[in-house]
């Protein structure tokens, strides 16, 4: 069983890397197999978080507001996890995320990970559900807030523990750490359908944008398309 490692977990306002933003980031430092630190912040997305994302996470706008954006919180987050391996519950979702922003922001990140999903897809083939909870559950895992960042990465370091101890003998390839991969995909020049979606939103709600939209990218006019929907 591995040792020393992050688990982590982040909450998101959608399932694109490109186009959807980081509202929280979970992590535990484990040393020897003992807690070491701990990371725990929102992030404040510059679209706001869709009402869905709400009900599912019990996040609100009013919660991230003021806690820092994007290129405040991550280097932070970037720091934290130094060259450790990453274990999360389907990490490559996670890894994503995480890769896109740091690229774009100018920071590289790489790492060795371990994804207790795939563990339990050769472990557990006869369970209905591999989902976090679902597992949770079968190993008697208390998470007391299911959908926040911090509480969902320590399950998943629970249960990383868990199917070692009864598993990593008998399927040893499974449980070592690979290099997580995620080719993040080129800026899109924002389309003709978008220019006239935004100019025409913005109109209707009388806002002026100081920049020219022409020059935003694809994925930051879906965020400022998104940022007015949400306005009241």
């Amino acid at each position: 069983m591995l040792k020393s490692y992050v688990a982590f977990d982040i909450e998101t306002t959608g399932l694109s890397p490109e186009h959807n933003e980081i509202i929280e980031i979970g992590a535990l430092k484990v040393r020897e197999g003992k807690v070491v630190d701990r990371f725990i912040r929102f992030i404040e997305p510059e679209a706001g978080i869709p009402p869905m994302i709400t009900q599912l996470t019990g996040i609100t706008n009013d919660m991230v507001e003021g806690a820092g954006n994007c290129g405040e919180v991550l280097p932070e987050f970037l720091e934290f996890c130094e060259q450790d391996t990453l274990i999360g519950h389907n990490v490559q979702f996670d890894f994503s995320f995480v890769k896109t922003k740091a690229k774009e922001l100018g920071y590289t990140y790489d790492h060795m990970g371990i994804d207790t999903l795939k563990i339990a897809k050769v472990v557990h083939a006869d369970l209905p559900s591999r989902k976090l909870g679902a597992l949770c559950e079968y190993y008697h895992i208390e998470n007391a807030a299911a959908h926040r960042a911090y509480h969902d990465a320590l399950a998943t370091a629970k249960l990383y523990q868990s199917m070692a101890h009864f598993y990593e003998e008998k399927e040893p390839k499974v449980f070592k750490p690979q290099p997580l991969e995620y080719k993040v995909k080129k800026k899109e020049p924002i389309t003709a359908k978008q220019i006239a979606f935004l100019t025409r939103l913005m109109q209707q709600k009388n806002i002026s944008m100081e920049m020219d939209i022409h020059t935003l990218t694809k994925s930051e006019a879906s965020r400022e398309i998104d940022r007015i929907l949400s306005r009241p």
